[in-house]
């Protein structure tokens, strides 16, 4: 039953937020109405799902490899499956473009959100081939296409795109490693817990700290790139007044609250390297269970927020 405990909460999340999301954030604004914006929403939290899950599970299988002494299992891949969902997502948003713009497929590639759309399917599809070829480091290159034609897409101003271009794509690319690589580390160390809990709990422990070292400058990134995003897209006078800033907020609180729980993680791992026997083996494990509910809540609102209206200065 609590095997499908987690995903069963993440899957609710997702739906939750794109149901009810924009109309929720959008309440007493005056902004325009978004036709079809719960489906966008769903299908763009699906897109950003099966983005993190595959390159933090090619991350994390990097991570396991350096782990001295780890068992041999690994937790089954997902690779395969994540990006044809992600493919599913991406064609899903062109088909419903077509379908609100009463244009036919040909004139929705055409169109520059459209041929993004598009690359990013095909990239999808490059990337699940090399995970079914058992080449899954051939996937990153196809992944790395999505992240940077999701940051093109995401910015079409004519005013520094740039800019706004290369903080996404760093944005997007801390978030994948750190969302999807904590999911890939928790379903080793539960593998290893379950094949043979006194072999698996001293490597367990030891990949859950090699991540935390690593999402460290993760965090950093984010907070950064974050903040010149939020600065370069919103005026302070609309935070409260628009969806945009409303859904802001919300994420901003739940980042708040991902990051004191995996304070909480880290904290619980060094008091257990530096020899307090009472701290139980699966104390830091614990909080970074919750540190992944929060996350689909990041990621849902994330995708929210790309849907929702861009205030303009």
């Amino acid at each position: 039953m609590k095997t499908y405990l987690l995903p069963g909460i993440a899957v609710a999340v997702l739906v939750g937020v794109a149901l009810l999301g924009m109309g929720i954030v959008s309440r007493d604004t005056g902004e325009l109405r978004i036709p079809g914006a719960g489906t966008t929403t769903l299908l763009r939290s699906v897109f950003l799902a099966a983005l993190f899950l595959h390159l933090g599970e090619i991350a994390g299988h990097r991570l396991a490899r350096a782990v001295p002494g780890a068992p041999a299992a690994r937790p089954p891949a997902w690779g395969v499956a994540l990006s044809l969902t992600g493919a599913a997502a991406s064609f899903g948003q062109i088909v419903q473009m077509a379908d609100l713009g009463g244009m036919t497929f040909t004139e929705t590639y055409a169109t520059g959100p459209g041929g993004m759309l598009l690359l990013q399917a095909n990239a999808f599809l490059a990337a699940a081939g090399c995970a079914w070829l058992k080449r899954p480091a051939g996937a990153v290159l196809p992944l790395v296409v999505v992240i940077l034609s999701e940051a093109v897409r995401a910015h079409p101003e004519l005013d520094t795109p740039e800019v706004g271009i290369a903080l996404t794509t760093v944005h997007l690319t801390a978030s994948a490693l750190w969302t999807g690589t904590l999911v890939y580390v928790l379903r080793a160390m539960h593998l290893w817990r379950k094949d043979g809990a006194a072999q698996g709990a001293g490597p367990g422990r030891a990949l859950l700290g090699r991540y935390a070292r690593v999402a460290v400058f993760l965090y950093v990134a984010l907070a950064v790139t974050g903040t010149f995003s939020t600065l370069r897209r919103l005026p302070l006078d609309d935070v409260f007044s628009t969806a945009y800033g409303r859904t802001l907020l919300v994420k901003l609180v739940l980042f708040a609250v991902v990051s004191v729980l995996a304070l909480v993680a880290r904290s619980r791992l060094h008091r257990r390297r530096t020899g307090h026997r009472k701290v139980d083996p699966r104390a830091a494990e614990r909080p970074a269970r919750a540190e992944v509910v929060m996350l689909v809540g990041v990621v849902a609102v994330s995708a929210l927020l790309t849907v929702v209206p861009t205030p303009t200065w």
